[in-house]
Formats: structure tokens, C-alpha cells, sequence
């Protein structure tokens, strides 16, 4: 189902928690909303459900103006994070709930629906767990759980509320491999709130970026982070270098470091705020080119396939680079040794 919502303002008293904000949902798509706490994605998925009320704006379901209807009406399974699950019910009646409290003409009968609730447990890998209840089950299970029941209704639309939020890391991840992988198998609409950005890239068709109450950047995973359309996005999405310099004939100078201006750059400013990636700058003993800088090794993190490196630059800024763990071994980095940092390609991004 197609959702399309234009120009949705929402205020609590003085705070404006969305502000004229339009965006499409395509059938079927997993979509994220990811942005700062504040920034206005919950309100916007509890608009999206029905259980607030935009002040001012227009919201469609396949074409269907659904805007003040309530979340009844608009048939759309929630799940929440902190898994809202009934602690006196079994797992099996907690996944019937919903389709016990439709109005008799309504409700399915009992073979039907004890059939759709074990092949729901089925789909979410618990069916071995439909008679405990869920004091007995882990919180990647309670979700899992809590997700059934959200679908156990047939909604047209699947919205989540940072659903794994509450969950540990380890847990988290694997939960949101499955999510993408129930995802393709089910096909539903989806929208999901999350902070998590690595949870975003890895998991949703397209991301919609969320500042005070606006979009800044609607985009698949690469779009986002390898082009990102503002600096808000830029540095909100992984880790990031901001390096203040003057531009001179094309030319970013930065102390002693020169680079290209990027695609896009205003040209005739004479100053300017680059971005750059950690990923994308070197380290070295020697300088290889005009492009470079002295800086002091402060922290190394060398656990995992990347190796994170926290250097102080002569400005007195910190700089951060990622480096290969064969790099590492070849440079033999140590604390307080002096190096060169080096840009690999132009920047990718500037503000004036």
C-alpha cells in the first residue's frame, strides 16, 4: 500500500514537532526514519498510525484520504519497544489477541484462527514457544513476538517504533538481519523508527533523514552516506573530519594541506567547512605529495578488521582516521609518534 502524506505540521504548545513536511511510502518498501532524538520521527509515525493527529496536512492510503481517521480504521499494525506484550497471556494468546477483540462478525472462527496464529509463530521462528509466556522468553523473543501479534490483524501498513531499542547489541544485530529477511518474504509496508544509523544502512530500502521537525535527505543506504545532500547529513552519518580552510584558485587550503573543491562546492567563497571521511584520509612517516599535514598519534583502536586512529593535528585539533589492520602493521603506529596525514580523494562535501 502507497502512503502519501503533504505539508503535516504538528506543534505541542510552543514546539513545532513536524513542520510542513511531504513524503511518499511506495508499496511494499521499508522505509526508515532516522534522525537526532527531537527531530520528529516518532510524532510522525504516531500520525502515520493514527494515535496522533497532525494539526495541519493531509495523509493518503492508496489514494484514500486517511487523515482523520483513527488507527482502527486506518488498519495498521504498531510495534513498540518496549514490547507491550500481556504478561498474564501465553505467547499463543498474545498473538490471538487481536483477533479475539474484533466484533463477533468480524472475528474469525477458532480452527481458523488457532491455524493463523501458529502460522505466525511459524513465520517468526517461535512456534515451540506458543504455551510459555513471556517472563519465560528473551527480549530478542518478546519482539519477535511482539511483531506476530502486530501482523496476527492482516495490516496494510507495518510501522515500528525503534523496535529493538531495548535490546543489546549483539541481540540487535541479529534481529535486524532477520527483520529485512521477514521483510522480503512478507512484502508489507513498513516504516521504522530508529537512531541506530548502522541499523538504517543495513536494513531499509530508503532512509528519510530527520532534523527539527524537516526532511533533509530522502535516499537508499549509498545515496545518503556517499552523497549526502547537507552538512547536517554528512555529520549526523558516521564519523567525520571537519576541516576549516580558504579556497584559492579551485583549491581548499588547509594549513599546509591542499584539496580539489568538490562536485557542487561554491567557488567563489573564500572560505569553507570540508567533511571528510576518516575512511578517506592516510597516514604516513614521510609526506608523498603537497597534500598533508603533521599530526601526534593520541589512541589507537586496533580491534576488528579497521583500525581506528585518534590523532592531534598542530592546530590543536583532533583528527580521526581509519586505516587497514595491514596498513597499521606496516606504519607500526605507537602513541606520540609524529606522522603525516594525507587526503586520499577530493572531499565530498563543503559548507561556506
Amino acid at each position: 500500500m502507497k502512503i502519501e502524506m503533504q505539508h503535516l505540521t504538528k506543534q505541542f504548545g510552543a514546539f513545532t514537532a513536524l513542520k510542513e513536511l511531504s513524503l511518499e511510502v511506495q508499496s511494499g518498501e521499508l522505509l526508515a526514519l532516522l534522525g537526532p532524538s527531537g527531530c520528529g520521527k516518532t510524532t510522525l509515525l504516531r500520525i502515520l498510525a493514527g494515535l496522533e493527529f497532525a494539526d495541519r496536512g493531509t495523509i493518503r492510503f492508496d489514494g484514500e484520504d486517511a487523515t482523520s481517521k483513527d488507527v482502527r480504521a486506518r488498519k495498521v499494525g504498531f510495534v513498540f519497544q518496549h514490547y507491550a506484550l500481556f504478561r498474564h497471556m501465553t505467547v499463543f494468546e498474545n498473538v490471538a489477541f487481536g483477533l479475539r477483540v474484533r466484533p463477533r462478525a468480524l472475528r474469525p472462527p477458532r480452527e481458523v484462527l488457532q491455524n493463523k496464529v501458529r502460522e505466525l509463530l511459524r513465520l517468526v521462528k517461535l512456534e515451540e514457544m506458543a504455551m510459555r509466556y513471556p517472563s519465560q522468553l528473551s527480549g530478542g523473543q518478546r519482539q519477535r513476538i511482539a511483531l506476530a501479534r502486530a501482523l496476527a490483524v492482516e495490516p496494510r501498513v507495518l510501522l515500528l517504533d525503534e523496535p529493538f531499542g531495548a535490546l543489546d547489541a549483539k541481540v540487535r544485530q541479529e534481529l535486524r538481519r532477520w527483520l529485512r529477511r521477514l521483510h522480503d518474504e512478507i512484502h508489507i509496508t513498513s516504516v521504522f523508527v530508529t537512531h541506530d544509523q548502522e541499523e538504517a544502512l543495513e536494513v531499509a530500502d530508503r532512509i528519510v533523514v530527520m532534523n527539527a521537525g524537516r526532511i533533509e535527505q530522502i535516499g537508499a543506504s549509498e545515496e545518503v552516506y556517499h552523497h549526502p545532500a547537507t552538512p547536517f547529513v554528512y555529520n549526523f552519518l558516521g564519523n567525520v573530519n571537519l576541516f576549516r580552510g580558504r579556497i584559492e584558485d579551485d583549491r581548499i587550503h588547509i594549513g599546509d594541506m591542499e584539496m580539489a573543491l568538490p562536485d557542487g562546492a561554491q567557488r567563489d567563497a573564500e572560505s569553507a567547512t570540508v567533511y571528510v571521511r576518516p575512511h578517506m584520509l592516510d597516514l604516513a612517516h614521510r609526506p608523498s605529495s603537497q597534500s598533508h599535514f603533521r599530526a601526534r598519534v593520541k589512541h589507537i583502536n586496533a580491534a576488528g578488521p579497521i583500525v581506528k586512529v585518534e590523532l592531534l593535528a598542530e592546530p590543536g585539533d583532533l583528527v580521526h582516521v581509519e586505516i587497514s589492520q595491514e596498513r597499521f602493521r606496516a606504519l607500526q603506529l605507537q602513541r606520540e609518534l609524529e606522522v603525516f596525514v594525507i587526503p586520499k580523494d577530493k572531499p565530498t562535501s563543503t559548507s561556506s
